[in-house]
């Protein structure tokens, strides 16, 4: 009796505790709701329970829960006021203390978002300033999900010289101005991760909105349970283990060995099981966005890339994806989207130009409506990829947000370029934003502009600013007929409008076809083409754009590599001529297995052209060397040459097995310890080694060995020639 009393008492316990209404976290005390707009509250009770919610003397709103134990009202928009108290009544009364209406921001990105006032610039006089309670910041404690269903954990915290300093400082800043001009209580939803990619952060849904992003749809699709495609992967994984298990069952009545179980798909694993989940598509949105749907917003301020900023334009589609998505669950086609274009930054040997292209794909991300951009190239630390002065980050959101949202009449674009004419020997560059003229923050010239005509390559221009137009030139460039500005990661251009903000880093015009080889190599006019191959489409069997080895029959007496780079607009080239190594031209290409070209040998009578840095240039060398193979290869010096390094990848290695290996196709001036050029393991395609001249620190092999420097170059081509005999 008394053990049956026991369960009753638990039942009617865990009954009781399943009728209580819930509320998600975000709605706590010193919560802001978002002013004018109909406020949803939501939450969980028993299926089929009454509940009502009142905000102040509101009349209530009710709901009642659905099968799934679900409710959902929306109170009435209103004007910014308070403090409120927001009381939820059904079987349970929960309040919510402190409550207001203002402006709502969700705040989100890597760590340039999650950085903190504490660590921004003057923190100490910041946090003294601080006493503000109608600035608050609900900060969402981290987490990783592959699903829906958690609720985000965190906590609402009033602006003080105590709280201020854990902020989000873009944030903080931000809504510091809007305070200012707006005068209403501003809410920040704080949804930050540092070092995270873009693609967690994003709706399950929003990879489907872009042909380009079909492969994470499909992977992301495959791994949500009741997803077609998931059910149909699972029901064959079922299907082939009910087969497996009946082959084990009468392997066991037989006593006869049995083969192990089919394994499990690893597609259909949480995408947050495996490493770095925090980097999985939608596995930030299930665990730290999904518990915010559908808050009522204002809008989001988005400070990401760095972690992206290798892909170019790519990423101008997966921010669309993003912010699509966002508006979607939070039911707000209007919401305003407002982020930062990341800084220039030192990202090691990283060609100068891959971070222009990633600048380029975040104003691309402009089409989508109802988005600005802040541009931070003047207030950036080359060394360090967190820029402390986010006041001015915050400041500049906040203009964004006060022209485009709340109809203010302020500047908050700085020059923009809008067209591109030529006049004579100089290019005019007009731009918008420049209704008082242009002007440089530093009163001294434009800087940053560079210039290009037929036969020549980007040069420095002299910049003459005209009213909105900057007039350029360079002696070197006598026709020109395209512009870079700011095109490097290292860029901190002076040109700005009469509100001070910074000009946008951009190119126009079409940059000519320049043949080098005809323009800068005499030696190589009347030459017969062997091979030309585009270097972007290595592989371990490289297709040649042009393949004549077969063609080319008659004794040949010198023979030519040409290499081209481009990074930026700028080509570094190098040409080397030198006596013949092999009579068989099918051994002048990329030694691969297929070719069976494997030279390690001095070179005679060589000549070198190049306008490559460091490079030493000549006629007649006689201290150089070719190391030609597909092999595996080893830092063991081969040759004996003088002054190689046993214990590093130079001009002086040894192969090995596999045949079939890393593949090495260089050669050196080992009298100068130069690398002229490298063309290696061309199996990893955009992952390959190129380069001319000995590879900069931080590689630590002079002849780019592990490199993967391919992927620096926006163009890169190989032409290997032969000067026929007479």
């Amino acid at each position: 009796m008394a053990r049956r009393l026991a369960v009753t008492f638990v039942l009617a316990l865990a009954n009781l505790a399943s009728a209580a209404v819930t509320l998600p976290t975000v709605f706590a005390d010193h919560m802001v709701l978002q002013r004018e707009r109909a406020a949803p509250v939501w939450g969980t009770a028993d299926a089929g329970e009454a509940v009502s919610v009142r905000l102040g003397d509101q009349a209530p709103r009710t709901a009642t829960a659905d099968a799934a134990g679900k409710w959902r009202v929306n109170l009435p928009a209103q004007a910014a006021g308070g403090p409120f108290t927001l009381t939820v009544q059904g079987t349970n009364t929960l309040t919510v203390n402190d409550v207001y209406v203002g402006e709502v921001w969700l705040c989100s990105g890597q760590s340039n978002m999650e950085w903190v006032v504490n660590n921004s610039l003057n923190p100490d006089t910041e946090k003294a300033a601080a006493t503000d309670p109608l600035i608050r910041c609900f900060t969402v404690r981290k987490a990783t999900s592959g699903y829906s269903g958690p609720d985000v954990q965190g906590a609402w915290q009033v602006s003080s010289p105590d709280t201020v300093g854990g902020f989000t400082a873009a944030g903080y800043f931000m809504a510091r101005e809007l305070r200012r001009v707006l005068d209403v209580p501003v809410g920040l939803i704080n949804s930050s991760w540092g070092g995270t990619r873009i693609e967690p952060w994003c709706t399950p849904a929003s990879f489907g909105l872009l042909p380009s992003l079909a492969s994470i749809d499909e992977r992301v699709r495959l791994a949500t349970p009741g997803d077609p495609s998931h059910t149909e992967r699972l029901g064959a994984y079922v299907t082939e283990l009910q087969a497996w298990l009946a082959l084990a069952q009468a392997a066991l009545a037989d006593a006869q060995p049995v083969a192990a179980p089919p394994a499990y798909p690893t597609g259909l694993n949480s995408l947050a099981s495996g490493d770095s989940p925090q980097q999985q598509p939608t596995t930030l949105y299930h665990a730290m966005i999904e518990g915010l749907v559908p808050y009522a917003l204002r809008g989001a301020i988005w400070y990401q890339g760095e972690s992206n900023h290798g892909e170019g334009m790519l990423y101008a589609d997966k921010q669309e994806a993003l912010v699509r998505g966002w508006r979607d669950v939070f039911e707000n086609p209007d919401l305003a989207f407002n982020y930062v274009q990341i800084a220039p930054y030192n990202y090691g040997a990283e060609a100068p130009h891959i971070l222009a292209e990633f600048w380029e794909a975040q104003e691309a991300a402009l089409r989508v409506p109802n988005t600005g951009m802040v541009v931070t190239t003047d207030i950036a630390d080359y060394n360090d990829i967190h820029p402390r002065n986010k006041q001015e980050v915050g400041r500049r959101l906040a203009l964004l947000a006060l022209r485009d949202t709340y109809g203010q009449d302020v500047v908050a674009d700085g020059p923009v370029f809008r067209d591109l004419s030529q006049e004579g020997a100089q290019l005019r560059v007009r731009f918008d934003h420049t209704s008082d003229g242009l002007a440089t923050r530093d009163g001294q010239a434009p800087d940053w502009f560079r210039i290009i005509g037929p036969g020549t390559d980007f040069e420095e221009a002299v910049a003459v600013i005209e009213g909105d137009s900057v007039l350029l030139s360079s002696p070197a460039v006598p026709r020109p007929v395209a512009v870079t500005f700011a095109w490097d990661k290292s860029a901190e251009p002076n040109l700005v409008n009469s509100a001070g903000l910074p000009a946008r880093p951009f190119r126009a015009g079409t940059v000519p076809p320049r043949d080098f080889l005809a323009l800068r190599v005499p030696e190589a006019q009347g030459w017969e083409l062997v091979y030309d191959l585009d270097l972007g489409r290595l592989s371990a069997s490289p297709e040649y754009t042009v393949d004549r080895h077969a063609q080319v029959t008659r004794p040949f007496d010198r023979v030519g590599y040409f290499i081209e780079l481009t990074t930026g607009g700028k080509t570094d080239y190098v040409w080397v001529s030198a006596d013949p190594f092999t009579t068989n031209t099918a051994h002048l290409g990329v030694p691969t297995v297929a070719s069976g070209a494997v030279y390690q040998q001095r070179l005679t009578n060589v000549n070198v052209v190049t306008n490559a840095a460091g490079v030493t240039a000549g006629e007649g060398l006689t201290e150089c060397n070719i190391e030609f193979w597909s092999h595996n290869y080893a830092s063991g010096n081969r040759l004996g040459l003088p002054g190689a390094n046993g214990t590093r990848y130079d001009f002086d290695d040894s192969y090995g097995e596999p045949v079939e290996g890393y593949g090495s196709m260089q050669m050196h001036n080992f009298g100068a310890r130069q690398t002229l050029f490298a063309i290696n393991n061309w199996r990893a395609g955009a992952g390959a080694d190129l380069g001319i001249g000995n590879a900069p620190a931080p590689n630590e092999h002079p002849d780019w060995t592990f490199s993967g420097s391919a992927r620096n170059y926006e163009a890169k081509r190989l032409r290997v020639l032969v000067r026929l005999a007479p």
